[in-house]
């Protein structure tokens, strides 16, 4: 053997590692209890999944029955309740309908509009205001509503305004109303029927002409009547007295048309529009509460906003 580091050594030679092997590992080969084991742990995981699966379906099928339960528990229920409220509900119309009426409707019905009538008026105020719009806001043309108590063919020139209730009746004619201090006003003029319209009014307050004019007595209504009464209506005190309350001689800053109520209509904008009476031939004052021609009709005698 040479003393030389190297020498005589083949460069081409490996050393053998433990076990015989130079540089390669055998394939491990699983044995059989092995792959047994295996196979069983597969086939149990497959069988804990199979029953989880059928639990929760289990579980749902249990749920949808509940729910189908409880619908039918439910509509049942409900169709019984519906049914006992259909039938008290038709027993109330019939027992509504046979009361004796009251102003054109069943006296429960008019209790009912007195009461709220009753609470408006303890909340109103001559104070409070309707609101006041920009001529940009007036609605032209004008709509025309109601002609009840109008004709046409009238002759305007021999009308006179009857006040009654007064120290003695007085009859006035349009000149001597247009003397008394003019206000203009552009309002809403609401319907009942829930249309609306913007317009410009010219007249005298109500309130002017009472104090020029006053009742004889302590009175708490106000009647208005066209000539011949096809149209009336009943106003109370405070509504009468209220600032905005015109005994209105123009509209647009026109004369009334016979079609608006010329030559003097009410312009009332803390009321309804059947309040509105065109063609005032007779105002009347009076403690008695005056006869109205919608509330006779089941119509709400306050008829405020």
């Amino acid at each position: 053997m040479s003393d030389v580091p190297g020498e005589g050594i083949d460069p081409d030679h490996e050393e053998a590692e433990p076990g015989g092997v130079t540089g390669e590992t055998d394939p491990v080969v699983p044995s059989p209890e092995a792959e047994a084991k295996a196979e069983a742990e597969l086939q149990r995981r497959a069988e804990a999944a199979a029953e989880e699966e059928a639990e929760r379906r289990r579980i749902e099928l249990a749920h949808d029955r509940d729910v189908e339960a409880e619908l039918g528990r439910l509509t049942r229920r409900g169709f019984l309740v519906g049914g006992v409220a259909a039938g008290a509900a038709l027993a109330s119309w019939t027992w509504l309908h046979s009361r004796p009426k009251d102003g054109g409707i069943p006296w429960p019905l008019r209790r009912m509009l007195e009461l709220n009538e009753s609470v408006a008026l303890a909340a109103f105020s001559t104070s409070r205001l309707t609101p006041l719009f920009p001529p940009s806001r007036i609605t032209r043309p004008a709509r025309i509503n109601g002609g009840v108590g109008l004709d046409g063919t009238a002759d305007l020139s021999a009308w006179r305004l009857r006040i009654e209730g007064s120290s003695r009746p007085v009859e006035l004619t349009l000149d001597e109303i247009r003397a008394l201090p003019r206000r203009v006003q552009i309002t809403e003029f609401r319907c009942i029927e829930g249309w609306s319209t913007v317009v410009e009014w010219a007249g005298v307050r109500l309130a002017d002409l009472m104090a020029s004019i006053p009742p004889a007595s302590k009175v708490r209504y106000v009647s208005m009547e066209t000539p011949g009464r096809g149209y009336y209506v009943g106003l109370d005190m405070p509504a009468a007295l209220h600032p905005q309350t015109l005994l209105a001689y123009e509209m647009n800053g026109a004369p009334l048309t016979w079609q608006h109520g010329a030559p003097l209509r009410l312009a009332i904008p803390v009321k309804y529009g059947v309040k509105n009476i065109k063609r005032i031939g007779t105002i009347r004052y009076t403690d008695i509460r005056p006869a109205d021609y919608w509330a006779e009709r089941g119509y709400d005698y306050f008829a405020g906003l």
